[in-house]
């Protein structure tokens, strides 16, 4: 007996990769004999995905679509293959595609009482079946596998995409909140921090604002030009940061107008707040620097009050603020009749 010489059912296995799933003649008449033959319409179903399945099917005539679902490319099959196997081989297999009709088709249906005789009536064939049924079987896991490693490294990167545009989403959002030349929050992100807290309950109770304006910055910006005005805003916006509290809101209104909104359950609260503020620019101003780096402030100061709603309460404080300009700035002044003027 030669050693060596080629088994002749191994040079019929497929190729590595090509998962053939057509039978040759031998088996196709083989099963042929034995199977139960269905006839089909096009559109009708085999079998469901999902459905619990315990027979292998052969087309003689026609085409079956077998589809996968998902994103995955349905495959067509025409006579003489087979598919299904997996419910015979295993029983009570979950069938992992929607098999339909393509077209009218004649088909060989094989269960367990049908195939199992086969081991004796031809065991070399059916040995070669099962061995190349097994090779699609594992091929086509590793096909699904690489399918799904390309789709998690798909998703992982539509996810980090997706997390770059949520930062630069939340980056333009933060934008369009802060002054751009102070780092404060401005104008708008104000207003919806106010939107925010208008639903609450007492929203503003216990708190004081501060309306701040700089004194003479016109004639600075005449006198020495806008790049040192801006520097002089720029001062003004250090001095409410370093004043400001991790429950306070300072914001830049516009041109060269603050404002603070402060915890502050009484005047001396905020009055101290007030006169840091001042006191503060009074003092760097002091320093006698040329071109200046700050100016003089005017304040008009107010705190909450009960049943008083958010615009009445900012036109008491403007009123402060205007009466602080008006007697010549650096100065705080108070709603109603408790002016306190700084000295």
């Amino acid at each position: 007996m030669n050693c060596d010489a080629a088994d002749p059912l191994q040079t019929r296995l497929p190729a590595a990769g090509t998962a053939a799933a057509v039978l040759d003649a031998d088996e196709f008449a083989l099963f042929a004999k034995v199977g139960r033959m269905r006839q089909l319409k096009r559109g009708e179903q085999v079998f469901r995905r999902g459905e619990l399945g315990t027979a292998m099917y052969v087309v003689m005539q026609g085409a079956i679509e077998l589809d996968f679902g998902d994103d995955l490319v349905p495959k067509r099959l025409g006579p003489h293959e087979f598919f299904g196997e997996l419910g015979l081989l295993i029983g009570h297999h979950a069938r992992s595609a929607d098999a339909i009709a393509a077209t009218d088709v004649s088909l060989v249906e094989l269960t367990k009482s049908e195939f199992e005789p086969l081991a004796q009536r031809d065991p070399r064939l059916l040995a070669h079946f099962l061995r190349r049924a097994i090779m699609r079987v594992v091929l086509n896991e590793h096909g699904l596998i690489a399918r799904l490693r390309r789709r998690n490294l798909d998703l992982q990167g539509a996810l980090d995409n997706l997390r770059a545009t949520n930062h630069r989403l939340s980056q333009t959002e933060e934008l369009t909140r802060t002054d751009e030349l102070t780092g404060l929050g401005n104008r708008r992100g104000f207003q919806l921090h106010l939107e925010q807290r208008r639903h609450e309950r007492d929203a503003f109770a216990g708190r004081g604002l501060l309306l701040i304006d700089c004194d003479r910055f016109k004639g600075i910006n005449d006198e020495h030009g806008h790049l040192v005005g801006d520097r002089v805003l720029q001062g003004v916006a250090n001095i409410l940061r370093s004043a400001a509290g991790p429950d306070d809101i300072a914001c830049r209104l516009g041109g060269d107008e603050f404002c603070l909104l402060v915890k502050a359950g009484r005047q001396s609260d905020l009055e101290h707040m007030a006169q840091f503020v001042i006191s503060t620019a009074r003092g760097l101003l002091e320093l006698q620097a040329s071109p200046p780096q700050i100016t003089t402030l005017s304040i008009g100061a107010s705190l909450a009050t009960p049943g008083l709603g958010w615009d009445d309460w900012y036109a008491q404080a403007d009123a402060a603020l205007y009466r602080a300009k008006r007697l010549g700035g650096n100065r705080v002044e108070w709603q109603g009749d408790d002016a306190l003027a700084s000295a």
